[in-house]
């Protein structure tokens, strides 16, 4: 018994379809990909060099300025700015000493062509800021950063080996004075992979080398893609760092078209969590998550 000859030739055209599209995406996102090592230029100055004993820290990706809209590409360029104004206000309201963003745009041709990043900043009236591009290509660069209020010092960027078809991913990380630790303490903004465990899994061994080769204890916050499971890749980056988070299994969502908490802040144990809050503002499909620290 023979099929349909037409359905078969259908599928075929899909099948052939479907691997050109997932060649020419693995093509782009390998073409795309941000160095592996950088030093992000710090941008600003802040007259203040060292963090008081309570430290005030927020995270949201910032999905390329189009809030909660289909794509950036079809988002207007004053619609960017409103929407990244919307984030500035959200800042000057919480009032974070320190700001972890991902989905961090610089000047590129699908989200306005200016620096996202820089515009935020500025809005809010922070002094310093740096941006690490995990996706580095024509007319098309963004990442993960730091805004602050203190001065930063020895940043580095690292981008995540390749993971076509999905773009890449990384972290960005810098020094902050503290008066707890003569060395510092670094703070991370980081987005992983939304698409494979086993590739989250890999990209937190990565990130575990890196801080392990700086030598200081560390804050992390960032779009982790993925929930807080017993002995999942989450829980085993703050096992090995000696990091914890707010109630880790509390059903806290920061990301509500799947109703997932994606977003943390997993801070040294050294740190009090005084107040922990996920906000309730629409400026992105991810929701703000901010944390008042203090000293034990």
């Amino acid at each position: 018994m023979t099929g349909d000859p037409r359905v078969t030739r259908i599928a075929r055209r899909v099948g052939v379809a479907l691997l050109l599209l997932y060649t020419a995406a693995w093509l782009v996102t390998r073409a795309t990909r941000g160095p592996t090592r950088a030093i992000p230029d710090i941008q600003g100055h802040a007259d203040v060099q060292v963090v008081p004993d309570t430290l005030t820290v927020m995270t949201l990706n910032l999905a390329h300025g189009r809030s909660t809209g289909f794509h950036q590409l079809l988002t207007s360029n004053r619609r960017l700015r409103d929407n990244l104004e919307a984030v500035a206000a959200v800042m000057n309201r919480e009032g974070p000493d320190v700001v972890a963003v991902q989905e961090a745009d610089g000047p590129s041709v699908w989200s306005g062509r200016f620096d996202h990043v820089e515009y935020v900043a500025d809005a809010a009236g922070y002094p310093v800021h740096l941006r690490g591009d995990h996706v580095l290509g024509p007319r098309l660069r963004y990442g993960t950063a730091l805004i602050s209020r203190y001065a930063l010092h020895d940043p580095l960027s690292v981008t995540f080996p390749p993971t076509p078809p999905t773009f890449s991913k990384g972290f960005v990380v810098a020094r902050l004075d503290h008066p707890r630790w003569p060395d510092g303490l670094d703070i991370v903004s980081i987005h992983l992979d939304f698409a494979r465990s086993r590739v989250r899994g890999a990209q937190i061994d990565r990130l575990i080398e890196v801080l392990r080769e700086r030598r200081r204890p560390v804050l992390i916050m960032g779009d982790f893609n993925m929930t807080w499971k017993a002995g999942n890749d989450l829980q085993r980056l703050a096992d090995t760092l000696a990091l914890e988070s707010f109630e880790p299994e509390a059903r806290l969502i920061t990301f509500p078209t799947t109703g997932a908490r994606l977003d943390w802040i997993l801070v040294p144990r050294e740190l009090a969590i005084e107040e922990y809050r996920v906000l309730d503002d629409v400026v992105s499909d991810h929701r703000g998550v901010v944390a008042r620290l203090r000293v034990r």
